[in-house]
């Protein structure tokens, strides 16, 4: 039986609460919600432009999941939450193209949606992540 192990990377900002980047057990691999923020700084970046940071907390995630041994390939599901109904359109448009880019095998992840109010007022969005790293 394989151990739970936390995935850390220096490529997303640090967790600001009691709580993993990602977490890794055998090949399952979960990823904490990402927001906008810059991993160097860990400023919130991008405000009031939701496409922006749809795309730099797409990055985030990425990174997390690239540290645990995955590829975005394996991403089996993607959830985003989102503030404004009325930023749903934009936010689809920025995360199309950023999955599209970065889905080689031809499948793309299955996602969910959730409109709710977030931690930070500046957070538009948030996403987190199930990958199942392949052999």
């Amino acid at each position: 039986m394989s151990e739970k192990v936390a995935v850390l990377t220096t490529a997303a900002p640090a967790p600001a609460h009691t709580f993993s980047q990602g977490v890794r057990k055998g090949p399952f691999v979960q990823v904490s919600g990402q927001g906008p923020v810059d991993p160097e700084t860990n400023e919130y970046l991008h405000p009031g432009d939701v496409a922006a940071q749809t795309t730099r907390t797409l990055m985030n995630v990425r990174a997390i999941v690239e540290a645990a041994g995955a590829t975005f390939d394996d991403v089996m599901m993607l959830r985003v939450y989102l503030t404004k109904r009325e930023d749903f359109a934009i936010m689809n448009e920025a995360y199309g193209e950023f999955v599209e880019k970065h889905t080689t095998k031809g499948v793309l992840p299955s996602r969910t949606t959730v409109f709710t109010g977030l931690p930070r007022e500046e957070m538009l969005v948030e996403i987190d992540a199930f990958a199942v790293v392949s052999d």
